[in-house]
Formats: structure tokens, sequence, C-alpha cells
């Protein structure tokens, strides 16, 4: 099995990839996370791999952080979902965003991804849930709990969701749950 390449990147032609390892040049399809990440062409990367033997040939799917894979691996032992769908999802939502939308149960986020349904999006979510969290790290999970505790707070107080997603806009990234109401209903009165 091949499980990450090292390389000099030779072509690039969305979504896949040519890259030349010690004299052979693997393809390689990536979801455009990684894609828009790479070096230029001639340069050296290196990429986490997911390698699929199908009865139509053999596959190798490239990733630029250890989630990614982990997401992509999770998205394919769903029954009826495939390596494309899984490249689909991963191209449109990130890691983090896609185990915010498992965790809150947000169809609407998986439907904005080109090719994926309604029918297919809540099945997506009923088969991740409790599946995604491990792929992020814990100051991510905080941070993100703690973003979504702030805006259901100040949703809960009356305010719209656009004031309130303005207010959060103005806070720091690492804002915890209490300060961040405090902080964003000061903003909010100042309006």
């Amino acid at each position: 099995m091949i499980g990450r390449l090292t390389g000099i990147l030779i072509e690039k032609n969305p979504p896949q990839l040519l890259i030349e390892v010690q004299g052979v040049g693997y393809e390689v399809d990536v979801p455009m996370s990684t894609f828009y990440n790479l070096p230029a062409i001639g340069e050296r990367t290196t990429l986490l791999t997911h390698f699929a033997v199908r009865e139509d040939g053999h596959f190798l799917y490239g990733f630029a952080s250890e989630g990614e894979r982990f997401a992509f691996r999770q998205l394919i032992r769903i029954s009826g979902v495939g390596a494309r769908t899984a490249l689909a999802v991963l191209s449109g939502l990130s890691v983090a965003d896609l185990a915010q939308a498992v965790a809150h149960q947000e169809s609407g986020r998986l439907v904005k991804v080109p090719g994926i349904g309604k029918k297919t999006a809540e099945r997506l979510l009923l088969e991740l849930k409790g599946k995604l969290a491990d792929a992020l790290p814990v100051t991510s999970r905080a941070v993100g709990d703690s973003r979504s505790d702030i805006l259901n707070a100040l949703l809960a107080l009356g305010y719209n969701e656009r004031e309130a997603l303005a207010a959060m806009k103005q806070l720091p990234a690492e804002t915890g749950t209490s300060d961040g109401i405090r902080q964003a209903l000061k903003l909010l009165s100042k309006v």
C-alpha cells in the first residue's frame, strides 16, 4: 500500500496531479483544498495518500493533511459514496466545516456541494455522526464549539443571525464562550 509520496510536482490538471518519485510518475487525484495549496510545478511536495484497487483499475488519492485523508476514508465507507463524491465533499468543505456540519446536523451546508442532494446529505450526516470529531485538534473543536455557543446565545437573546454573525466577526478567534458573549453584547449595544 502506498501511504505517502514525496517527489517533484510535474503536472497539475485539476483534480489530478503527476508526481515524479525517483523516476516513477504517479497520477494522484486530490481534493481542491489540497490542490490550491500545492507548490509550483517543478518543486518538491509531499502528500499523504490512499491507494484503492478496484476491478476497473488502481487509483491513488492524495491529501495535504491527515485530517483530510481520515475524512476521505470515513466518507468512502458509506454505502453509495464513492471516491469522486468524497473528493467533491472535501473540495467544497474543509474538514473542520464538515465536522461542524455533522456535529450540528446541518444538511444545508452539504447540499451546497455540487453533486450532493438532500437525501445524500442527510445520509452523510447520519453515517458520519460521531466519527469526525477526532479529525479535529482539541483546540479547534473547543473554539468551534465556543463560536457555536456564542451564536446560539445571541440568537436566544433576540438578535437576528445577521447581527450576531457581524458581532462575532469582530471577536478574536480564540475567544471563550462567556468572554465571547460578553464582548459580542458590548459590540451589539454600540450599534
